[in-house]
């Protein structure tokens, strides 16, 4: 890691400069290059909106005084820069795990170093620890395997059939969980995501269980999590209160989840939990993050396009499979829904889903940029109608696409949009802003052959304006002006009843005497 250390860093902070094995990697045709097209850069975006970017190095890499694995030379990022929980958490950095030429199990398999597969073992809601295998493992007798297609998506794809709450089936057709991506597993995501006429069916089977809790208000006003009290505070007794929940592959083999593995503890409340499985917005794919698999340790044989999984609690791994024990595991960090100090976000490709991670952070808009071979000049007076269907394509108002910047690149034009919440709200929800990258990310944004090729790319997240500079000038202003403005109404209307009161004190003639005149004159007959 090249960023400066933060304090909440586990680790001090790589520095190339100070390694004699380090060689940045040279600009070439395989990756994307600087501005003085000496490097390769890269820049990563990852489902719950944070994000990583730098320059790609080499070196050395070491993986633990407890590994039988050599030090090798591989490729990896050096962070220039991050946002999100990248930033917050006090893990050092991300690494990635999946299929791609500069995933380090790539690399190391490319190396012949170990064989095509890796394990992850995750702790749970009381048990710390965890562990990661880089190569294949004997795997226990009774792990449960299910087909892994590599070529279904570029992820870990699993072939879910059914979903069991309480040993009843939920009444769907297998085929909700082969939508779009069909059924992920994604260890850096936290939760899990169902398409929504399956998360319809498994909340109402679970609410029809729990009749005995109580239904609270989740931790988050902003989200409208689905959360119960009166459980108690033993994860143990969990099961006592909610129901087993079954997960069934295509090959009829079942993974059984306790509450742990569908639940999360409430913030606030103690003793109330709350459904750690949420609708995946409109998206047809079924995500199954790091939640799903809490207290189970899940090989990823690659080599034979199967992922297997075995219940077990992974701070005893090494003891279970009788392997060379590592360090003693750190304490089990806090389950807070925002937590991801055991849980890393996972990357998010060209060509990926856009998962909702809910409660994670505001988005304030959206940025992109959009190459076209349009000339400057033969573009602008299109622009309107550029904006029109950038709209269209994203789903969103006209209103809510503003045109940053507009510049030439040669013979192309060069576009910066930013997407912001509708209306007058400070923000959108992150249902929102997934929905508009998803989009973007799966370039299903087409635009009619007039406006030539395009390229959509670089598309970023920002937080909500702070309220500074002018904003806080003009409300200063009509603050004073509305204070000016009832004290002026006050002291008119006090001189009203001031004038009012000066007339009174005047003399007047008694209206009795008057009255008695002109009654006299009606009175008198005509001449």
């Amino acid at each position: 890691m090249c960023l400066a250390r933060r304090a909440n860093n586990a680790d001090p902070r790589f520095q190339p400069e100070m390694s004699s094995t380090y060689q940045p990697v040279k600009c070439n045709i395989d990756c994307t290059c600087d501005n003085e097209r000496e490097q390769c850069i890269y820049e990563r975006q990852y489902a719950e909106m944070s994000s990583s970017s730098g320059v790609l190095g080499q070196d050395i890499v070491s993986f633990g005084n407890q590994s039988d694995l050599e030090p090798q030379q591989a490729v990896f990022g050096c962070e220039n820069r991050e946002t999100g929980d990248l930033y917050s958490q006090h893990a050092d950095g991300i690494m990635g795990l999946g299929r791609g030429d500069l995933s380090i199990v790539d690399q190391l398999v490319e190396k012949h170093v170990i064989s095509d597969s890796f394990s992850l073992c995750y702790g749970g809601m009381d048990f710390g620890g965890g562990a990661m295998v880089l190569g294949g493992i004997k795997s226990p007798a009774d792990m449960v395997f299910t087909n892994s297609d590599p070529v279904r998506s570029p992820y870990y794809n699993i072939e879910l059939k059914e979903i069991h709450v309480a040993g009843k089936a939920l009444n769907l057709n297998p085929r909700v969980f082969d939508g779009n991506y069909g059924t992920v597993l994604d260890s850096g995501t936290t939760y899990a995501y169902l398409p929504e006429a399956a998360f319809a069916a498994f909340k109402s089977a679970v609410m029809k269980a729990v009749l005995s809790l109580k239904l609270i208000e989740g931790p988050d006003p902003n989200y409208k999590d689905i959360c119960f009290s009166g459980a108690g505070s033993d994860i143990s007794q969990l099961s006592k209160s909610f129901p087993p929940v079954d997960m069934v592959f295509s090959n009829g083999k079942k993974l059984s989840l306790s509450p742990e593995n569908y639940l999360f503890r409430h913030s606030k409340v103690r003793g109330a939990y709350c459904l750690g499985i949420f609708q995946n917005g409109k998206d047809a794919t079924t995500l199954l993050g790091g939640i799903i698999v809490r207290n189970t340790l899940v090989t990823y044989d690659r080599q034979h396009e199967m992922i297997g999984f075995w219940k077990t609690n992974c701070s005893e791994l090494w003891d279970r499979l009788n392997l060379s024990p590592p360090p003693p595991p750190l304490p089990s960090g806090s389950d807070s829904k925002h937590s991801t100090g055991n849980m890393n976000p996972t990357l998010v490709p060209s060509g990926s889903p856009g998962y909702n991670a809910p409660g994670e952070i505001k988005v304030g808009f959206i940025t992109f940029y959009m190459s076209l071979s349009v000339n400057y000049l033969d573009l602008k007076p299109y622009m309107t109608e550029l904006t029109h269907l950038i709209a269209q394509e994203l789903d969103v108002n006209f209103s809510e696409v503003h045109l940053m910047n507009l510049s030439t690149k040669g013979n192309d034009s060069l576009v910066k949009w930013a997407i912001y919440p509708a209306g007058s709200a400070n923000y959108m929800t992150n249902a929102a802003a997934m929905e508009i990258i998803h989009r973007l990310a799966e370039s299903r944004v087409h635009l009619p052959d007039t406006f030539g090729s395009y390229k959509l790319f670089e598309w970023g997240i920002e937080p909500p304006p702070k309220r500074t500079g002018w904003r806080q000038s003009y409300l200063i202003v009509v603050i004073a002006l509305s204070v000016v403005l009832i004290l002026g109404l006050s002291a008119f209307l006090g001189w009203l009843i001031w004038r009012r009161g000066q007339e009174s004190s005047l003399p007047y003639e008694r209206v009795e005497s008057v009255e008695t005149v002109v009654r006299e004159q009606e009175l008198q007959p005509l001449k």
